[in-house]
């Protein structure tokens, strides 16, 4: 089958590239297509995502495993399309050049049938330039229910003066 599927850089201007490509491929040869798509080398660190319908971010999916233990990162090289976006979750994050944090949202918009003598993959369709720089990152959370913003007493809290 053939996943098209719309990469929309994450910034006020509308950027994106609808991409045709086989649910078979990796999220490594994506990546690959990824970065052709919008003219990148292709030479930086990448990460995939796999979020939530509100686009809140959850496990990594690395291009290379930068762990000196050898965890048990999932790899693009060994993680598929078709095991990671499917029409209940057609939502992923995309970060490239972890120094610009280009960062992308990857959404499946719809699986058809491939069609003979097309190669994949396949750019069906650009819009926007890329900028020079990546848009700039406000990295905010929102308030938790328990903080007390007037809080002022930190004897109470039975720290040990000496804890460290």
């Amino acid at each position: 089958m053939i996943y098209k599927i719309r990469v929309i850089l994450d910034t006020e201007e509308d950027i994106f590239r609808d991409l045709e490509i086989e649910d078979s491929n990796s999220l490594e040869e994506f990546h690959n297509a990824i970065t052709q798509a919008f003219g990148f080398m292709g030479n930086e660190m990448a990460s995939f995502y796999t979020c939530d319908s509100e686009w809140n971010q959850d496990e990594e999916i690395a291009l290379f495993d930068m762990s000196e233990s050898g965890s048990n990162v999932r790899l693009m090289n060994e993680t598929f399309l078709t095991d990671i976006l499917t029409e209940e979750q057609p939502k992923l994050i995309y970060v490239y050049d972890f120094m610009s944090m280009w960062t992308f949202f990857v959404e499946l918009a719809d699986i058809v049938e491939k069609e003979d003598g097309r190669v994949y993959p396949n750019v069906l369709f650009s819009f926007g330039e890329l900028p020079d720089s990546p848009p700039e990152k406000s990295f905010e959370s929102k308030p938790s229910a328990d903080f007390d913003e007037n809080f002022e007493n930190y004897d109470d809290l039975d720290f040990d003066e000496n804890w460290n």
